[in-house]
């Protein structure tokens, strides 16, 4: 018996010891050039996202630029970029957070949403949370909601959904990979 998605998972390809020794990377680069994998992550991710009273999409740089951007299109919404520091042209607000050996920064245009407004979050993978975590309290702090945040991966173990969903964010995604 196959489990649901499975189609899908065949397309990620697994790169062991990289960057560093024991880590097994999970490649979505295969999934992203296959026109049927791509348009069934956008499709499946859409799926389990409508409905849960978005106003906007928002994708993490930089493969979730790609996936949200379709996901927003294909719901019907609007796209908020969520870049790194320094990327954006025009004026930012942004969030520090803390990384292994220091500290980055996320940033939105002051304009790309108004209080009251409810985003979801989209990233092609969600390990240990932090950026999305950061995602979060940015929006959080210009009085916007995060009402829900989709993956294409999961990597369980490394605890990024759980800690989504400790702040109070719904966590859907299509595919798990635990034991990484």
């Amino acid at each position: 018996m196959t489990a649901p998605n499975d189609d899908l998972k065949q397309l990620i390809r697994t790169i062991p010891d990289h960057p560093l020794p024991g880590v097994q990377f999970r490649d979505i680069t295969p999934l992203l050039g296959d026109g049927f994998g791509l348009k069934e992550s956008v499709r499946r991710l859409a799926e389990q996202l409508q409905g849960t009273g978005g106003h906007k999409v928002a994708g993490i740089e930089a493969r979730g630029f790609i996936l949200g951007g379709a996901v927003a299109a294909r719901l019907g919404l609007g796209f908020v970029p969520v870049r790194k520091r320094g990327k954006l042209p025009f004026e930012t607000v942004g969030r520090d957070y803390e990384l292994e050996y220091g500290t980055d920064r996320v940033e939105i245009h002051v304009d790309a949403v108004r209080p009251g407004e409810k985003v979801i979050l989209v990233d092609d993978l969600i390990a240990t949370g932090g950026t999305a975590l950061a995602a979060v309290g940015l929006f959080r702090s210009v009085g916007v909601e995060v009402a829900a945040s989709g993956f294409v991966m999961d990597l369980p173990d490394l605890g990024g959904s759980a800690r989504l969903r400790d702040a109070g964010v719904p966590v859907f995604s299509l595919l798990d990979f635990p034991g990484a």
